[in-house]
């Protein structure tokens, strides 16, 4: 276990350690954060935390928080934060338990119900003989998956051609009624369509069916949760205005 205390620097006395730095990394959305995972992203974290350890002890040294502007903004900091901190304290009081999901579940299966899905890939082209041609090399051995990549001129080409899952009514109906008329790994000839040639590759079916369980509860927790929060909130308001005085000022 990496010992996340390591001191890696010290600032007027204050020292800053890798748990500085991976607290740091940890509050930044996960986009930024990835450019900052190497060891030179970290570097460049660490001088900021000594940057800020400056500014404080600069900030404490010239006496900032004496000045009226600086107590007037901690102050609104505060009841900030005391609000969130509130209602944070409501709603996470507020729990869900499986027996609830699951009774919701059993009362509620329709809403699970799952429609006739295929999962397929495609290459697209403008000629027909273009698609001939790339269906022989497919034929041949080249993989659906290189030549999608080599020749489709759909944006999908960069992942092999794949379209993921899609049911009925989602694509222009040539293509839809051959997709769904194919079996699994099946590739089709070239299809017309208003986009172009279209050579199909089938790579999952699934039947229309209810979602298990397993499959729906986190949403059905998800949504359970919602709704006792926002009821818990709405009552705590209700209470709130009966023992503190509301005036509306037109």
């Amino acid at each position: 276990m990496m010992n996340n205390s390591k001191v890696l620097a010290v600032v007027n006395g204050k020292e800053i350690t890798e748990r500085d730095v991976e607290l740091l990394l940890k509050g930044l959305g996960p986009q930024q954060a990835a450019q900052f995972m190497s060891v030179e992203g970290k570097k460049r974290l660490l001088e900021e935390l000594i940057n800020q350890e400056l500014f404080y002890s600069d900030a404490l040294n010239n006496n900032f928080e004496d000045e009226e502007d600086f107590k007037r903004e901690f102050e609104n900091m505060k009841i900030t934060m005391l609000k969130q901190y509130a209602m944070s304290k409501l709603l996470t009081s507020v729990s869900v338990d499986e027996e609830e999901v699951r009774k919701y579940y059993d009362e509620h299966k329709d809403m699970f119900k799952s429609s006739e899905s295929v999962r397929a890939s495609h290459i697209l082209v403008k000629e027909e003989s273009e698609a001939n041609d790339i269906l022989k090399e497919i034929n041949d051995g080249l993989s659906f998956e290189e030549a999608a990549k080599k020749y489709s001129e759909c944006p999908s080409s960069s992942i092999g051609g794949d379209l993921n899952y899609f049911t009925k009514g989602k694509m222009v109906p040539e293509f839809e009624q051959a997709a769904f008329s194919m079996r699994k790994d099946e590739i089709s000839t070239p299809i017309k369509t208003q986009f172009g040639y279209h050579i199909i590759k089938v790579t999952d079916k699934k039947q229309e069916g209810t979602k298990s369980f397993e499959e729906s509860k986190q949403q059905i927790y998800q949504m359970l949760l919602g709704m006792k929060q926002n009821k818990v909130y709405i009552d705590k308001v209700e209470e709130l205005k009966e023992k503190y005085e509301v005036k509306i000022v037109e």
